[in-house]
């Protein structure tokens, strides 16, 4: 009998065609449609109803000369009012939405970059869209949503820019080391000047303490004593601190004269000594 009585999916519209000529568009359910002779006077076409996803790859590139391949991602849907112009206009829909496709792409990325092709995913898909609900909507095509999924440059260009960050990166790390040790190496020297500086405080409050204990022995208490006399008394407590530093060393043996006699000739000589330095220090400035 033919195509005497359809069924229509509810997920799908059919056009009616009779002779040839169009009859009307079904929607989902059961119709009887007339006699039908071996599908000679009644034939159907059918569209899903249902949103689709066309997956375009386009090759195109930067204008710094890169070549890449963008993939974009179309959800589109049957407008059910313009099903008829759906289904007779566009033989090949999924091809004629490559070529918008492709069209804006090329168009758009090779003003850009490539560092601002990846930071104008959302611009490029945007103008995409635009381009497609503006010629699709007379085909009876909906476009809901359009998507850049993937930008995928050449393999050697992915390697030269992961070295690029990797080399930023190396030279980072290096400054802040290098930051580092100089903030250590300055804090270090602070750190050794203070203590130096403590130390010769310790040291001018030693010789004081030293001087009015020798005040204190001889009975002069807050009288004056002859600087001649205080240096020399200063030298004599250097020289005995400096053998008791000497004899905490290593286990050398040293050799000096050193008798009780020889006091006065050793302060003598290490006055003349400090002298000396003081007249080579001046000659040389």
């Amino acid at each position: 009998m033919g195509n005497c009585a359809i069924c229509v999916d509810a997920d799908e519209l059919k056009a009616v065609e009779r002779f040839g000529e169009f009859i009307d568009i079904k929607t989902g359910g059961f119709y009887w449609l007339g006699f039908d002779l071996c599908g000679i006077c009644y034939n159907t076409r059918s569209v899903s109803t249902r949103i689709q996803e066309n997956r375009v790859r386009c090759e195109t590139k930067t204008s710094d000369d890169v070549f890449l391949h963008l993939h974009v991602a179309v959800q589109m849907e049957i407008i059910a009012k313009k099903a008829k112009q759906a289904i007779y206009k566009l033989d090949n829909p999924m091809r004629q939405i490559e070529s918008f496709v492709s069209n804006v792409i090329r168009a758009k990325v090779p003003r850009l970059k490539l560092d601002e092709v990846f930071l104008a995913k959302d611009e490029i898909a945007q103008a995409v869209k635009d381009e497609l609900v503006h010629n699709m909507e007379e085909f009876g095509y909906c476009i809901h949503s359009v998507l850049v999924t993937d930008i995928d440059p050449d393999l050697r260009v992915k390697n030269a820019m992961n070295e690029i960050n990797a080399a930023k990166r190396l030279r980072l790390a290096a400054t802040d080391k290098a930051e580092a040790e100089k903030i250590m190496k300055v804090k270090a020297a602070e750190a050794d000047a203070e203590s130096k500086f403590l130390q010769g405080q310790g040291i001018a409050r030693q010789r004081a303490a030293i001087v009015n204990g020798l005040k204190e022995s001889f009975g002069i208490e807050g009288e004056e004593m002859d600087p001649e006399k205080v240096r020399e008394l200063l030298l004599i407590t250097q020289y005995f601190d400096t053998l008791e530093k000497m004899s905490q060393g290593p286990s050398n043996t040293i050799f000096m004269p050193h008798t009780v006699g020889g006091m006065s000739d050793i302060a003598d000589q290490i006055q003349k000594g400090v002298l000396s330095g003081h007249v080579a220090a001046k000659e040389i400035v």
